[in-house]
């Protein structure tokens, strides 16, 4: 026997023996895919219990049943394709199926293996907004603080100016109390009622703060807390529409608005006492510094108001709402983070193309082996057998229709008509008489 003819049978005779086995490998990946589709599925289902109990069942079955038929047709059919026309349909069959069967099953198993993971990583990323949500906030509102300082050292230099023109008149020249000293202490008392009002709202903005940060504790926790992810997933829910409450709080709490109205008012609402000196003279000098007085008061009054402008400048926080989502929707919006994850899941359903393929490249050998086989190594011992009891049985069949036919008598014939027999050695008379008895 040829080389090529005794690969062609060691081959024919494995495919033979694995024949088992790889319907056993078929059935055993259809159930797995089975198993982890019913897993995604019922994340996805509401209603009772046995209602998602037995939608789930039903629709991981129909998968498995799918699958199993799938791939059985093909590892039967696409080997035996001699021609490229209906291998290349196959393979373009193959190839819709497989996008298929990701859609209806691979994504419900990576749900399954990875849903409760991608959750927590929806979850933590959601916390992250919400930290910077609250920061800005808490930013925004805290920005109107950082004009203490000029309205303090506005505060202290009219209220400076003003003792020093009471004690020794370093304005006017004459010292004592008169309508300067009295403008410039009502300046002052104006930038103090301006800073007691921001002072005021510290506390406010702090207490705030602080409410926000035991929200955003608390959601920590769930995030890495142990347990079913649906219920720490409503539990974070509820945290964080209370945080989305103080946030909104926060950003109402800022005094930059009621900081630019007050900067305003001091120069719209200037009011110059009369002067109230005893001479002309001091009297016209009283004049001149109240009217020195309104321009630093006004220029006071553009640089607050330009500093609040600013503060109310900055982007305010963007309004967030959770969306709570389930392990299937996660694992797809997130699905870059778990590659692993989907790779086993699209690999159980799609391992069967590596059979069908190794089936394709064996029977292609096989066949390439036979084509290069002599006809005596065509034929089996088997054959052999059967060609022999063939043959035999259509000798039975003609031996009993010969015997079955009439036999004819023969006319007589003169000796010289009739024919010699073959064979036969003619006897003469003596020789007949010394046969017969």
């Amino acid at each position: 026997m040829s080389q090529a003819a005794l690969q062609s049978r060691r081959l024919k005779d494995h495919i033979a023996s694995l024949e088992t086995m790889t319907r056993f490998v078929l059935a055993t990946l259809a159930l797995g895919s089975g198993v982890y589709t019913y897993l995604g599925v019922r994340s996805l289902l509401d209603g009772s219990a046995t209602v998602v109990f037995f939608a789930a069942v039903i629709y991981s079955v129909s998968v498995s049943v799918a699958m199993y038929g799938f791939w059985t047709y093909l590892i039967r059919f696409l080997p035996e394709m001699r021609d490229a026309a209906s291998r290349l349909a196959l393979v373009g069959i193959m190839a819709v199926g497989s996008l298929m069967i990701v859609a209806m099953s691979s994504w419900l198993n990576a749900a399954a293996l990875a849903g409760s993971a991608a959750v927590e990583q929806h979850l933590a990323i959601t916390l992250e907004d919400y930290t910077a949500d609250l920061d800005q906030a808490h930013g925004n509102a805290l920005g109107a603080l950082s004009l203490l300082p000029d309205i303090q050292r506005a505060s202290e230099r009219f209220a400076r100016l003003a003792q020093d023109e009471q004690n020794s008149g370093a304005l006017t020249g004459t010292s004592g109390s008169g309508s300067v000293v009295q403008l410039l202490s009502q300046m002052s008392a104006q930038m103090k009622e301006l800073e007691a009002t921001i002072e005021g709202s510290r506390e406010t903005i702090q207490t705030g703060f602080q409410q926000g940060q035991k929200h955003l504790a608390a959601m920590r926790g769930l995030v890495s807390a142990p347990g079913a992810i649906a219920e720490r997933s409503d539990r974070f829910a509820a945290e964080a529409v209370a945080l989305s409450g103080v946030i909104a709080s926060l950003e109402q709490t800022s005094i930059a608005p009621s900081v630019s109205r007050a900067a305003a008012d001091l120069s719209v609402g200037f009011i110059a006492p009369v002067a109230d000196g005893s001479s002309a003279d001091l009297a016209g000098r009283q004049d001149a510094v109240m009217a020195t007085i309104r321009g630093s008061v006004e220029a006071q009054s553009k640089a607050l108001s330009d500093a609040a402008a600013e503060i109310l400048a900055q982007p305010k926080v963007a309004e967030r709402r959770y969306v709570p989502l389930t392990s299937a929707e996660a694992v797809l919006r997130y699905a870059s983070d778990f590659i692993p994850s989907w790779a086993g899941a699209i690999s159980i359903d799609l391992l069967p193309a590596v059979l069908v393929g190794i089936m394709v490249v064996v029977h292609g050998a096989m066949r390439r082996g036979e084509d290069r086989m002599e006809e005596a190594d065509r034929i089996t011992a088997g054959d052999m057998l059967r060609s022999l009891d063939l043959h035999e049985t259509m000798l039975a069949r003609r031996h009993a229709a010969i015997a079955e036919e009439p036999i004819a008598e023969p006319h007589p014939a003169s000796p010289e008509q009739r024919p010699a027999a073959e064979n036969v050695t003619p006897l003469t008379l003596s020789e007949r008489k010394r046969i017969d008895p």
